[in-house]
């Protein structure tokens, strides 16, 4: 597990990538929040965006929030105490101690409220 940070991060799937003999391939819910981050690139600077091999293990998300939480899009919640607001009534998951959403519309609510972005509508 690595340690908490106050910043958060954002675990997306490259895009273009083969699932055996398919591909290549993009993951259409990475897909719309890489569209959030288009429409408000501050984002970028506000989160830890990291990019994924789609193979697994995929180490990286492993290290933050566990083996059996690799699917992506992972957004995992610093240890900003002013995250917890945001969170509330979000289908929110822990593992190793951390905080996270999966769901596209969850991250995209949480993003809006820390971060004062248009909302999912």
């Amino acid at each position: 597990m690595t340690p908490p940070t106050t910043q958060d991060q954002l675990f997306l799937l490259k895009p273009d990538f083969r699932d055996g003999d398919t591909g290549p391939c993009y993951c259409p819910a990475c897909a719309t929040l890489e569209g959030v981050l288009s429409f408000y690139p501050r984002l970028r600077s506000l989160l830890d965006v990291q990019y994924v091999e789609f193979p697994r293990p995929r180490v990286a998300v492993i290290a933050a929030i566990g083996a059996g939480n690799q699917g992506l899009p992972s957004l995992v919640i610093g240890s900003d105490p002013a995250a917890d607001q945001a969170l509330a009534g979000l289908d929110v998951k822990q593992a190793e101690g951390r905080r996270f959403l999966q769901s596209p519309g969850d991250i995209g609510r949480y993003l809006s409220r820390r971060h004062g972005i248009g909302e999912p509508h």
